[in-house]
């Protein structure tokens, strides 16, 4: 297992750092890509992910051809022929994501089985929402053995209220109500950028989806769909991870084509504490000296609140704001145990329940850390960089399935980073 090695002390990223396509979209997409039976499917700006390479696998057990152009960054999906209804326990079981594929192909095949996912300890994540939905739409659902199996001759369109914006519940249903017989409702939809991406691909594929990116999803079913081209739409948490890594480091760094819009909650946040966020023709400019940044309070809500998925990363900039600054976890209740390795390296703070209080300012000390999930990865680099001598971060399994290239893009901005692996580092 590799680790990174960082020399933290006065870095000052500055430069400009290219951004992915969205892991959080190209996913979904990829499940999508089961419901065509003409044509095949074009993916452009696809990630290189270990979760993309899950996901194709996924999609490939169904015995559809897959193929991944990694020089191109582009993935072609043949799905023409007859496909299997069971998705392959041994990759499903690696990433929760991939439940999002029970809807296809419940849609396509009247019948599916899928394993219950795994993925990032971050919670519990119920997949009940998921199965509700389904539910309303006329399938009959078991769950036995660690599998969930779903039979539907034909779902029948339907109004779902979802107790709460989930987005992987969100995008099953979506996918499931375009080839359902009717007019299906999804009230109190997730309303993320990556489920506007979605509805974008399926509306090409010759879907009726309205009202991406509103709370209410209307989507009229039709009879077949067929194969389409799309640009996955770029990663907001990896641009607003290097939005908050040049916060942090007083830096002065121009994330690419960033879009402003899908990242306002962060970039409002980053403003009040004192940043300078500008909007440039090559995409966001990110400016700071963060011995003038103040502290802030933040809560992690559904989109277009703050997202859950930059909590981790953000508190790494909290811990070098000078004062006390609060962060409100209220969509997983697991996510904080990146503030325990923290911790090791010399963060004052206090947990109670969902509430971080960090007393940020103090000078940190480099030190061995230890990954917990995806974001905690990204959080603890950040917080190596700003750190006095050395800090190494082991566990990356979890940081390659959200970042391309991490410790590269930032060596290229001035960080003092490399990643070895176990046998070169004795």
């Amino acid at each position: 297992m590799d680790k990174i090695i960082i020399e933290g002390g006065q870095t000052r990223l500055s430069g400009e750092v290219k951004i992915e396509g969205a892991k959080n979209a190209v996913l979904p997409l990829l499940a999508a890509t089961i419901l065509p039976t003409e044509g095949k499917t074009l993916l452009r700006n696809v990630p290189i992910l270990s979760d993309v390479f899950t996901m194709n696998n996924v999609v490939r057990g169904l015995n559809i051809q897959v193929d991944f152009d990694q020089a191109k960054n582009e993935i072609l999906v043949d799905a023409r022929g007859p496909i299997l209804d069971e998705a392959p326990y041994e990759y499903v079981s690696q990433m929760r994501a991939s439940i999002v594929v029970l809807g296809p192909i419940l849609a396509r095949q009247g019948h599916a089985k899928v394993s219950m996912p795994g993925g990032c300890t971050i919670g519990s994540r119920p997949i009940d929402l998921h199965l509700k939905g389904l539910e309303l739409m006329g399938a009959e659902i078991h769950q036995e053995g660690g599998d969930i199996t779903a039979k539907a001759d034909k779902l029948k369109g339907a109004t779902i209220y979802m107790d709460f914006p989930s987005v992987g519940a969100t995008q099953n249903l979506m996918m499931a109500a375009t080839l359902a017989d009717g007019v299906t409702v999804i009230e109190n939809a997730a309303r993320e950028p990556e489920i506007v991406d979605l509805a974008i691909l399926l509306n090409k594929m010759g879907a009726d989806v309205k009202g991406a990116g509103t709370e209410t999803l209307t989507i009229t079913g039709v009879k077949e769909l067929h194969g389409a081209e799309h640009d996955v739409v770029q990663d907001r948490i990896e641009a607003g991870t290097f939005m908050v890594a040049a916060a942090m480091t007083s830096g002065n760094v121009l994330i690419k084509d960033a879009i402003w819009e899908h990242n306002r909650p962060l970039l409002a946040k980053l403003m009040e504490m004192g940043v300078k966020a500008t909007e440039e023709k090559g995409g966001i400019r990110i400016q700071a000296n963060r011995d003038q940044l103040k502290p802030v309070t933040v809560k992690t809500l559904p989109h277009p609140g703050f997202p859950t998925d930059m909590q981790a990363q953000f508190t790494a900039l909290m811990a070098v704001v000078k004062g006390e600054s609060t962060m409100i976890e209220t969509v997983f209740e697991n996510r904080f145990q990146h503030l325990e390795e923290m911790r090791r390296m010399g963060l004052h703070l206090e947990i109670l329940r969902e509430t971080a209080l960090i007393h940020g300012g103090q000078q940190l000390q480099g030190a061995p850390v230890m990954s917990t999930d995806l974001r905690a990865s990204a959080a603890l680099i950040l917080t190596g960089m700003v750190a006095e001598g050395k800090t190494v971060v082991s566990k990356l399994n979890h940081l390659d399935r959200g970042y391309y290239q991490f410790h590269e893009k930032l060596k290229a901005l001035g960080a003092k980073i490399e990643r070895v692996s176990e046998d070169s580092h004795g």
